[in-house]
């Protein structure tokens, strides 16, 4: 037993070692805007959507990128988008208008597939396929506003259960994180006077809804921003906002019949996190930096100071990009 602990402690060092070499690989865009929408397809093909309308697209992992302004809405923070292939792309607003956009022709030209009232307000965008997806949005009279679709963001229909909310709650479009889909069905995670975990099974159709006692909350700029599926579990991340450097209440580890705080938090206050399957590990990103875990969310350590909104793994399970403030974008190097 004596030597099975040491050889796993000995595989545990040597994946950190490894870990530790990780660093971003910035990449030169030719936008200034807040990039808080991200969706990369792949290790070449990536897009990122932000402020002032701006999308931008890459199909040669960086090297090149089409670019310009959704619809000619110049005005209008876009911080959700869902990208399927070099061609397709969905993009949501965050504020006024709450408008959802489509794109088949690479974003030469963006069609307005949605339209919600004044009082909408898009917080993330998840499809578990190419068909079935999901728009969150901040609640409307009491319940959360959360649409549907089921042919790739053509038309969008209110879904049929609304789960409600309390005074005071709220999801973050920090990152377009704050909701995740797969098969089984949907989850998001809030903030503001309460953080929590709401689940929608989409077999049974019934909502379920946990306290997240240890996050931070009780006020508009704490909670959770952002959530990852990581294997049998879901790794979040957050805290306060206006603490950039804060690791009190940022992160939480929420399994099928445990919820634990990590060993060593984030280092500050973290608005991304992504799980790279292939290489078993999470990353977390925020304003004052980034940080990776090897273990599932446990333990964290900062690897970058270099600031990022959103992180995310392409579908393809290559690599890892991020995106964050005047035009920021890049992936992660080993």
């Amino acid at each position: 037993m004596r030597l099975i602990a040491l050889l796993f402690l000995g595989l545990f060092w040597a994946g950190i070692g490894h870990a530790q070499n990780w660093q971003w690989k910035e990449l030169n865009t030719p936008v200034k805007a807040s990039l808080r929408g991200l969706s990369p397809v792949s290790g070449r093909v990536c897009w990122a959507s932000g402020s002032g309308g701006t999308w931008l697209k890459t199909t040669d992992g960086g090297e090149t990128w089409e670019y310009g302004v959704i619809a000619g809405l110049d005005t209008v923070d876009f911080r959700s988008i869902q990208a399927f292939d070099e061609q397709t792309a969905v993009a949501a607003s965050a504020g006024q208008p709450a408008v959802i956009y489509l794109t088949n022709d690479g974003g030469k030209s963006w069609e307005k597939v949605h339209q919600e009232g004044p009082e909408a307000f898009f917080d993330a965008i998840s499809f578990v396929n190419k068909k079935k997806g999901f728009v969150l949005g901040d609640p409307v009279g009491g319940k959360w506003m959360i649409l549907e679709t089921k042919n790739g963001g053509k038309t969008w229909n209110t879904l049929t259960s609304l789960p409600l909310a309390t005074p005071g709650e709220a999801a973050f479009a920090a990152s377009s994180s704050s909701m995740t889909t797969n098969s089984d069905g949907i989850a998001f995670a809030t903030g503001g006077s309460v953080s929590r975990l709401h689940f929608f099974s989409l077999e049974k159709r019934v909502w379920t809804v946990s306290d997240l006692a240890q996050i931070a909350q009780g006020a508009p700029a704490k909670g959770v921003f952002a959530m990852t599926l990581a294997e049998d579990r879901r790794i979040l991340v957050g805290g306060d906002y206006t603490l950039l450097e804060s690791r009190e209440g940022n992160a939480l580890v929420v399994g099928d019949i445990s919820t634990k705080t990590p060993d060593v938090a984030p280092f500050g206050y973290r608005s991304g996190v992504a799980f790279w399957k292939k290489e078993q590990l999470v990353i977390s990103v925020g304003p004052s930096g980034s940080d990776f875990s090897v273990d599932l969310g446990n333990t964290w350590k900062n690897f970058s100071d270099i600031g990022y909104h959103s992180v995310k793994s392409s579908h393809d399970g290559k690599r890892v990009w991020a995106s964050g403030s005047q035009g920021r974008i890049g992936f992660l190097l080993d």
